[in-house]
């Protein structure tokens, strides 16, 4: 794997081809920009794992690129070196407040220079993986589970990794497709790289692409996940759900390893490795005209299938005493045992929602009472109480959501919902996240992608 790809801009030649041919003696891919302009292009066609910007030059100066870059989070997805050899403690201090990661004097020391560019690319990864840890809180790490279904499924998943293809997963809601993928990419060699999430379901098809794929605008470029993914793994969870649009733009990945961004004109080279999931039976989306047949294709070369919780049952007790134990650790809830007859009837239990379901259930347990043991009443308690919906005649019914497309009418019903749960929780996503069984990380992409406004919400209630 590649050490890392790093822009050099400077309008010195003797300095630039110096620096280029010392970093690439030292494994690095480099690229070189002669002044400003030229390096808003070479931006423009590659995202860089880190940009080593020179201050002063003709054009425009490096600062003025560096405020540019800094005006938004996902242009800046990368360390910043600058460099100069008439700098100022202003100068050094207004880099750093624009978010550069160092500032190197010239005449350049080049033992300082290697030293500063590898601390700035492990200090960057450094901070995505403290990202992704946080972002995981609520998400096991392993796939929890000593039945001989898990056992067989983490051999097939570790067996899988060591090659470089697409994976589709397949499974029913809250199985732990996420957990396999990410158990895959840790078992993979591009393990040391980024493992990229997103979820399709409820974005809507301009975010979708852009999201995904990035968009330029004007001079300005917005990397999307797939050029943050690049060299690791981008996991599309419910990719049943893309558009047609985006599913277009994935195959170009697939087929040739570049794509285009939502209003780019210059094709982008990527070496990201593509991990799927669907709820959906995809072959079934095909013959629908949902899905498109050579995509399918290309994802479907290694298939897996996660069972439900209900085919490894013997699981279960392993899965409630392991959520228990996270729960109280990292929430610093309350520790209840669970009793045999209780651990029993959740044993014999369907788990419709599956691993989510059983999650879910373990925490609202520890919230609900403070009891030592969790008893078999309580937990009939719980599972007696189904929410049911009063059966309604829908042709009878003038519901104004019977009017208009189904993407459509679960866009408007998911905007109302969440909204209505913000106002009761005072704005709070992790609460409304655990209410409504999400991962915290889904559904802050679903209030952006839904248009909702957290500030103006919590207004309102004033």
């Amino acid at each position: 794997m590649s050490s890392g790809y790093i822009l050099v801009v400077d309008d010195e030649p003797d300095i630039r081809d110096l620096v280029q041919d010392i970093l690439e003696d030292e494994g690095y891919q480099v690229s070189i920009a002669e002044n400003g302009g030229a390096a808003r292009e070479k931006l423009r066609l590659r995202r860089p794992d880190l940009l080593l910007l020179d201050i002063w030059m003709p054009d425009i100066d490096g600062i003025t690129l560096l405020k540019e870059l800094s005006e938004n989070k996902e242009t800046l997805s990368f360390p910043v070196i600058m460099m100069s050899g008439h700098g100022t403690i202003e100068t050094a201090v207004e880099s750093t407040r624009l978010g550069a990661y160092d500032f190197l004097e010239k005449p350049l020391s080049l033992a300082k220079l290697l030293l500063t560019v590898e601390h700035a690319l492990d200090a960057y990864k450094l901070g995505k993986e403290n990202l992704g840890l946080k972002q995981q809180l609520h998400a096991a790490d392993e796939p929890v589970g000593k039945s001989e279904l898990i056992q067989k499924l983490r051999t097939d998943v570790e067996r899988i990794a060591v090659h470089d293809t697409p994976v589709l997963f397949t499974g029913e809601a809250g199985s732990g497709k996420s957990k396999f993928a990410r158990l895959l990419h840790r078992m993979s060699e591009r393990k040391d790289a980024s493992f990229v999430e997103v979820g399709v379901t409820g974005s809507k098809k301009e975010n979708l692409s852009k999201e995904l794929f990035g968009f330029e605008d004007d001079d300005k470029v917005h990397y999307g996940l797939l050029e943050q993914a690049n060299n690791g793994i981008l996991y599309i969870e419910d990719i049943g759900d893309m558009d047609l649009v985006a599913q277009n733009r994935l195959l170009g990945v697939l087929e040739k390893g570049e794509f285009l961004r939502v209003d780019g004109t210059e094709p982008i080279v990527v070496n990201t490795r593509i991990i799927v999931a669907s709820r959906y039976d995809l072959e079934q989306l095909v013959k629908d005209g949902r899905f498109r047949s050579d995509l399918y294709y290309h994802l479907n070369i290694v298939p897996v299938h996660i069972p439900p919780l209900r085919e490894h049952c013997e699981d279960v007790p392993e899965l409630l005493n392991y959520y228990r134990d996270r729960f109280v650790q990292q929430n610093k809830f309350q520790y209840r045992s669970f009793a045999i007859a209780t651990m029993n009837r959740l044993r014999n239990y369907d788990w419709p929602g599956n691993l989510l379901e059983l999650k879910n259930l373990v925490q609202r347990l520890l919230l609900n009472s403070q009891e030592e043991s969790i008893e078999l009443e309580e937990i009939e308690d719980i599972l007696g109480k189904k929410q049911t919906v009063p059966a309604q005649n829908p042709i009878s019914s003038h519901n104004p959501l019977f009017e208009i497309p189904l993407k459509d009418a679960r866009e408007q019903f998911e905007k109302a919902y969440l909204e209505y749960r913000l106002a009761q929780v005072d704005g709070s996503v992790g609460k409304v996240a655990l209410f409504a069984g999400v991962e915290r990380t889904h559904l802050y992409r679903k209030i952006r992608s839904l248009g909702i406004d957290v500030k103006q919400i919590l207004n309102k209630n004033k």
